[in-house]
């Protein structure tokens, strides 16, 4: 079940408006994968850049925390919780610290919701030390009053997944499969899950850049889709809503106010948005949805492309014609093909790279491998890593919990050029962002590789030495 197909023209837009705003994203530093713009329900824009496909689930970050909202919102509709029931009331002991303090006692879900809970800093980094991560966001001291200043805060998401599973008895991706996803015919959804168990939430879910565009009508159409009510529209109206402030962040588009799980952003507009640009950025004054898959090192400069050149199109304001380019793509690496390799396989400790061995052929060809993403595996069987070589991009299948995805990843792309005594070997991560280069060289017996990643929580280049 797709979205239908329409000129833009037909939908009262230029259509060489739209090909400027192609070629805007195309020339911006930001790079672009996927595009899909819906108007009038249907989409008049859908634009990939090789080797990326709109087809592809793309690992989303944090656009999953408006899928756990919407699933939170259907749950209350069902009468099976309240936004201010509180938090410490769904755990039991097991769970629960020896102290309550007040302010834990106090935590309701609409503070989870709109990532008030009265926490210094996100959470999500102390969830991970052992299995039990709802029992140690209960742990940790909640040092305001929740209701306090917004706190961007992933563990609360988390929290919402966990609660929901011990309402129903279903996952949060379970939930949503025959409430949200499959009256949307959406059928491509994936989501990890903790060593507990419980959906993230707040994170891992990768879907279709169409699939993100039939969420962002759904939600612009108040939760109405073929004219059954999936969504109340009470809830999305808060939950798209400014429900607390966040003036504190930097970005004017991060400044219009938080609803539930939703971001207030500029020209009246909501969205769900996650790390490196993945955007479902919903306009309701022009009746439009945009969906963005993207390696974004700066999303406030991805959205400023957004209302420099989509909005006067919207606007139907005369726009400089710019030609859309004819071919769009990244293109694979370029120069001398590598010279050839000892063939013998060099190992590496754990790494934010998640290299885990690397063989440099005679034919200048390398094979690589990687650590799981979540726990770093040894004993690897060969069919587990990459073959890099030279020339256009290499197509293979992706790793089952792959490293920079968590999950299965569709198709990978490699690459490899040399550079005087060194092997240069890229590889990109289709289903998701990510996109690393290594650059190897031999000497004493061992392999050194500079490793410079393309966008990353962690730092970016490093270099690491084989054991």
């Amino acid at each position: 079940m797709s979205l239908p197909r329409s000129a833009a023209e037909d939908q009262g837009l230029s259509g060489a408006a739209i090909d400027a705003f192609v070629a805007a994203l195309d020339s911006s530093d930001q790079e672009f994968h996927t595009v899909m713009l819906v108007r009038h329900g249907h989409v008049v824009l859908e634009a990939d850049w090789t080797p990326y496909r709109s087809t592809d689930r793309h690992l989303l970050y944090s656009v999953s925390k408006s899928f756990t909202s919407t699933a939170i919102g259907i749950a209350v509709d069902a009468g099976l919780l309240s936004i201010d029931d509180k938090v410490v009331s769904f755990f039991g002991p097991e769970d629960l610290p020896e102290t309550i303090s007040d302010n834990l006692a106090a935590m309701s879900v609409r503070h989870l919701l709109t990532m008030s809970t009265g926490h210094d800093t996100d959470t999500v980094g102390s969830l991970h030390r052992d299995r039990r991560m709802a029992k140690n966001f209960l742990a940790l001291p909640v040092a305001h009053e929740p209701g306090a200043p917004f706190v961007y805060n992933s563990g609360a998401t988390y929290m919402l997944s966990a609660i929901l599973q011990r309402l129903t008895g279903e996952t949060l991706l379970d939930y949503l499969q025959s409430r949200l996803f499959a009256p949307l015919g959406i059928t491509d959804a994936t989501w990890s899950s903790s060593a507990e168990g419980v959906t993230f939430g707040g994170w891992g879910l990768s879907l279709s850049t169409e699939s993100m565009a039939k969420f962002g009508q759904l939600v612009l159409q108040h939760g109405v889709w073929e004219g059954e009510q999936l969504v109340p529209a009470e809830w999305l109206a808060a939950a798209t809503s400014k429900q607390v402030p966040n003036d504190s962040n930097d970005n004017p588009d991060a400044q219009q106010g938080y609803g539930y799980q939703f971001w207030r952003g500029r020209h009246n507009t909501f969205r769900a948005d996650g790390a490196f640009g993945q955007f479902i950025v919903v306009i309701p004054e022009y009746d439009a949805v945009l969906a963005v898959t993207s390696a974004s090192s700066d999303m406030q400069a991805a959205q400023v492309v957004f209302w420099d050149h989509l909005l006067p199109a919207l606007e139907g304001k005369d726009v400089p014609e710019v030609a859309r380019p004819e071919r769009l793509e990244i293109l694979p690496p370029t120069g001398p093909a590598p010279q050839g390799g000892d063939g013998k396989t060099y190992t590496f400790g754990e790494n934010p790279g998640f290299l885990q061995s690397v063989r440099w052929d005679p034919d200048g060809s390398a094979f690589f491998t990687f650590y799981n993403f979540f726990r770093f595996e040894q004993d690897k069987a060969e069919e587990d890593g990459y073959h890099f070589g030279p020339g256009d991009w290499n197509e293979q299948p992706g790793l089952a919990s792959d490293s920079f995805t968590g999950s299965d990843s569709d198709r990978v792309v490699t690459g490899a050029i040399g550079d005087g005594d060194a092997l240069v070997g890229t590889i990109r991560w289709l289903a998701g962002p990510h996109a690393a280069d290594f650059r190897c060289r031999i000497g004493e017996g061992r392999m050194t590789v500079d490793i410079q990643l393309n966008v990353s929580f962690e730092p970016t280049e490093f270099t690491i030495v084989s054991a």
